[in-house]
């Protein structure tokens, strides 16, 4: 039986691709920690996702986030162009659960440019991802702000509305 079981943090946010076949791809690492001796010693780990649940992990993880996996090892093969062979065991998973929840901050920001879009459409103007996107409450977001405190009370603002 191959079947894997692990608990840990990702130490990378996702990397989702897509195949020349169109199937998406996730690739992320987990770190999980065994304790040997009073002392406390990482183990790294390569997860891959197909599919929905590459997309799934590719929207909803980011680092430090914790996860549980079930899946099965997987060891992969290939020469490079100076003939040397390379080797690559990962996990394949089968299900994710995310145990701390989703991204707050992102969850958050893409809750709020919706209701700004729903707004922006229902007063007949097309919305422009470059241009920032004010309402009648006076304020704006533009993409790529990132002031944590102001940002928190427009957000609020903006899924009210």
């Amino acid at each position: 039986m191959n079947r894997v079981l692990l608990t840990g943090r990702l130490t990378r946010d996702p990397e989702l691709r897509t195949t020349a076949g169109g199937k998406a791809v996730a690739q992320f690492s987990v770190a999980s920690h065994e304790y040997v001796g009073g002392k406390e010693k990482p183990e790294f780990h390569n997860v891959v996702a197909w599919d929905r649940l590459a997309e799934t992990c590719g929207r909803y993880l980011g680092k430090g986030q914790q996860v549980a996996i079930e899946g099965r090892l997987q060891t992969r093969t290939w020469d490079d162009e100076a003939g040397k062979r390379h080797w690559k065991t990962e996990i394949v998973a089968a299900s994710v659960e995310m145990l701390s929840g989703r991204r707050r901050k992102d969850y958050r920001a893409e809750t709020a440019a919706q209701a700004l879009e729903a707004q922006a459409q229902a007063n007949g103007v097309e919305a422009d991802a470059s241009e920032p996107i004010a309402d009648d409450s006076g304020f704006s977001v533009a993409a790529g702000e990132d002031e944590d405190d102001e940002e928190d009370e427009l957000l609020e603002e903006a899924a009210a509305a």
